[in-house]
């Protein structure tokens, strides 16, 4: 463990905070619409106005887990692996909004979803073995993916 974390700048949170924030944004630009709006979904669809708040939630707590393993360890000095977790599953947590609501193919989005889950569950075991309180700040997430995922395949198999 890096006993230097003064060297990494509180500011480094604004980085962390940019990235996650950027898939938001990139994710965004793929709204529900109409073709949504259409589909069969199982009762236990959450209203569309929930989305935006756990997810905002969701990405903030992401971004301060992140900075919090970048301050302790950095990328070389021993969370290389850790955050490039991270940023895989942002990355494919991206790929999802753009696969579902931009290019409508639920089977895909699905198959994403899935890789997404192991990539958070990797990074959080990867976490956990730096920095607990940042591995116990992506569980919100794990889970609401977990559920996103169930709704995903339930989509699926009713379109």
């Amino acid at each position: 463990m890096s006993t230097d974390t003064t060297s990494r700048s509180p500011f480094g949170l604004v980085g962390w905070l940019a990235a996650t924030f950027a898939v938001a944004f990139f994710g965004a630009q793929f709204t529900p619409g109409e073709w949504y709006a259409l589909l069969t979904k199982p009762a236990w669809t959450p209203p569309n106005w929930l989305f935006g708040p756990v997810w905002t939630l969701l990405y903030a707590m992401m971004a301060v887990a992140a900075y919090l393993v970048w301050r302790r360890f950095g990328f070389a000095g021993g969370g290389g692996v850790a955050l490039g977790l991270f940023l895989l599953q942002l990355v494919l947590n991206g790929l999802w909004s753009w696969f579902f609501f931009g290019l409508h193919w639920i089977g895909l989005a699905f198959l994403d979803i899935l890789a997404l889950w192991v990539a958070i569950l990797a990074t959080i075991i990867a976490f956990y073995r730096l920095h607990r309180i940042a591995a116990w700040l992506l569980i919100p997430y794990l889970l609401w993916v977990s559920y996103a995922a169930a709704l995903n395949l339930a989509l699926w198999r009713l379109n």
